[in-house]
């Protein structure tokens, strides 16, 4: 049997995934009903959006204490979005916290290999969430369905 079948009958979402020239894995996204470009990143730790999109997403912005790291930068300020609505193309989460941080570094590197600037990047915290199966080699993200009790 194949693993979309099985995926599909434990409730599992089927996400296709765009593989750019980075090598990484690009998906949309809408936050606040509002659709941008991301990538999927295993390795951040949190889902963050570029510090200058916050009226773009209609993110409601406090600040924060954290520094955040990545890939070639260190110690850079953030600041801190709670309450937002995630959708990845059929699988939402209703109360998603983002962080915002200067993605420039990110973007510089991506256009440098002719790829497309990013809004932001989906990291472990949504991957965690949607208890993800990733396919790399049919370029598919599985993430389970959040079932809401009220």
């Amino acid at each position: 049997m194949r693993l979309s079948r099985i995926l599909k009958r434990k409730r599992y979402i089927q996400i296709k995934l765009k593989k750019i020239n980075t090598n990484h894995f690009e998906l949309k996204v809408a936050i606040n009903g509002v659709l941008g470009r991301f990538i999927l990143d295993t390795g951040a730790s949190n889902s963050c959006i570029a510090n200058d999109l916050a009226e773009k997403f209609k993110l409601i912005v406090e600040d924060s204490e954290t520094k955040a790291a990545g890939a070639g930068a260190t110690g850079m300020e953030t600041k801190i979005s709670s309450k937002n609505k995630l959708e990845i193309q059929n699988w939402k989460f209703k109360n998603q916290t983002l962080v915002l941080l200067d993605l420039t570094h990110v973007n510089t590197a991506l256009t440098e290999h002719k790829a497309k600037a990013i809004d932001g990047i989906i990291g472990a915290d949504v991957l965690e969430k949607g208890k993800a199966i990733i396919d790399y080699k049919k370029h598919r993200l599985y993430l389970k369905k959040i079932v809401f009790k009220f």
